[in-house]
């Protein structure tokens, strides 16, 4: 897959006026949904619920890519599916029997993703990266939006990247957390299929030129 992706994290929106900026996405030439889903547990922080969700879904007409921040996301997986998930990521962290995992989330006609915590190596993957649609790896500490960018994510790209060309799998490589303009190219550079940017797009001026401006970055 050539195409590079850009997927606005809602987790950024103005909750007061989350129909207005779904349809700015919409409109826009992002890609993607990104949702963040915390359960104040497996995060320290609670965000979107399954009734926000729904409400969400309704709205939006790009995948829609859910981001489980969840300890023991198994019992959910078929919940997110009924709300119409297209993709659903769950923490290698918080998952006892990963690969049962991404079997049922495939079994529920959804993509199956895994996410890694900046401290989790992308060598834990190697036995199942040829059953995982993507790979999120968090470029900050998960749990809130607006933190810095972690730089050692290049390296962990370029692993990643290797592992996938290796195995000939299909996965793609997203990353999600402090992701703007300055590191954009240099991430897709280094491998990524996939950018999270919440504060970066929902915090200026111009959104939907702030998306165009990141899509012609990684074209």
């Amino acid at each position: 897959m050539n195409k590079k992706l850009i997927a606005p994290s809602l987790l950024a929106a103005d909750f007061a006026n989350l129909q207005r900026d779904i349809e700015m996405v919409n409109t826009s030439e992002a890609d993607w949904f990104h949702i963040d889903v915390m359960d104040g547990m497996f995060v320290p922080n609670i965000s979107f619920g399954m009734p926000v969700i729904k409400a969400i879904a309704k709205h939006a007409k790009k995948t829609l890519d859910t981001h489980l921040m969840i300890a023991d996301p198994d019992r959910y997986i078929k919940d997110f599916a009924n709300l119409g998930v297209d993709n659903l990521t769950v923490h290698y962290e918080a998952c006892t029997h990963l690969h049962r995992t991404l079997q049922a989330i495939k079994a529920e006609g959804m993509k199956a993703g895994i996410a890694l915590n900046p401290h989790t190596s992308v060598r834990v993957l190697e036995e199942v990266i040829k059953d995982v649609d993507l790979v999120l790896i968090m470029s900050v500490n998960p749990g809130f939006g607006g933190q810095s960018f972690i730089e050692n994510t290049y390296k962990k790209v370029k692993q990643l990247k290797e592992i996938i060309l290796t195995h000939n799998a299909t996965t793609l490589i997203e990353i999600d957390g402090g992701v703007n303009a300055e590191n954009a190219k240099k991430l897709t550079d280094a491998g990524a299929d996939v950018l999270v940017a919440g504060s970066f797009i929902f915090s200026s001026e111009n959104q939907l030129q702030t998306i165009s401006d990141l899509k012609n970055k990684i074209a």
